[in-house]
């Protein structure tokens, strides 16, 4: 992997984990343009991953700082509940994750035909968010079970997780804010849990390469997301999701044209 590649993925990760584009399917459309093999992809994905995460955790440090302090309180308040929130939030992508791993793993190959047909769904999606009234509602249980079924669903390579979860947060009638945040908060223990599990496993230590793209790699993720969470929180206030829809309509539409043509 070169050094300049891996820079560019890495923009791209942080940049597309936050906006609602599909940060999956802009990474395996770009490994297919550059031709990564498997174990190549599955280490650097990891990597950029985690770079996302603590830019998330950066970006919401107060409100890090908040649950945490409220959990070591050991008490019933706010925060604590919120945090089981998160958690109930994370269980419909937990459970996709266990049982369909290997189905999963199969449209993860640079399918340039099926992150099309996804990036159309995503643009649908966020279309259709937009136009949803504003609501004033903080996310409860229930909001928080239906949102982690979005995250869920995200999880197939063309579908914005980000687009998903704040575009049905919205159609809950739920704070704008809240939402964004929400959706940027609960993702992170899945992706802690998911480079756990692969350590564990042993799936990252059998992969053998050079470290000094990777981890170039990581740090453009980390400084894109960083900028790109917090201008999205500001977009999503301001009901600014239909330019990314239409984005993903032409970047579904072009990505279905060449993979048509290529296939």
């Amino acid at each position: 992997m070169e050094l300049l590649e891996a820079i560019l993925l890495g923009l791209i990760q942080g940049l597309t984990e936050f906006l609602p584009v599909s940060s999956s399917g802009h990474l395996e459309l770009g490994k297919a343009i550059l031709g990564y093999t498997p174990q190549e992809g599955l280490l650097f994905t990891v990597m950029l991953h985690l770079a996302t995460a603590l830019a998330t955790l950066i970006v919401f440090r107060a409100q890090v700082a908040e649950i945490l302090k409220g959990l070591f309180s050991f008490t019933w308040n706010e925060q604590t509940q919120y945090s089981l929130k998160i958690i109930a939030s994370m269980v419909p992508a937990a459970l996709v994750g266990v049982f369909f791993e290997t189905e999963l793993s199969a449209l993860f190959d640079g399918s340039v035909l099926f992150v099309g047909w996804m990036l159309l769904v995503t643009a649908a999606l966020l279309a259709y968010a937009d136009r949803a009234q504003s609501g004033e509602h903080k996310i409860g249980a229930r909001q928080a079970v239906i949102i982690g079924i979005a995250q869920a669903i995200a999880i197939l390579p063309g579908i914005s997780r980000s687009g998903a979860t704040i575009a049905t947060a919205l159609l809950l009638r739920t704070d704008k804010s809240q939402a964004a945040q929400f959706s940027f908060l609960m993702v992170v223990p899945l992706i802690l849990g998911k480079v756990a599990k692969d350590l564990m496993e042993g799936t990252l230590t059998e992969v053998s390469m050079d470290w000094t793209p990777i981890v170039a790699g990581g740090i453009a993720a980390f400084v894109s997301g960083w900028w790109a969470c917090t201008w999205m929180v500001q977009l999503v206030r301001k009901s600014k999701l239909t330019y990314f829809a239409w984005y993903c309509a032409i970047a579904g539409a072009t990505a279905i044209t060449v993979g048509t043509l290529v296939a």
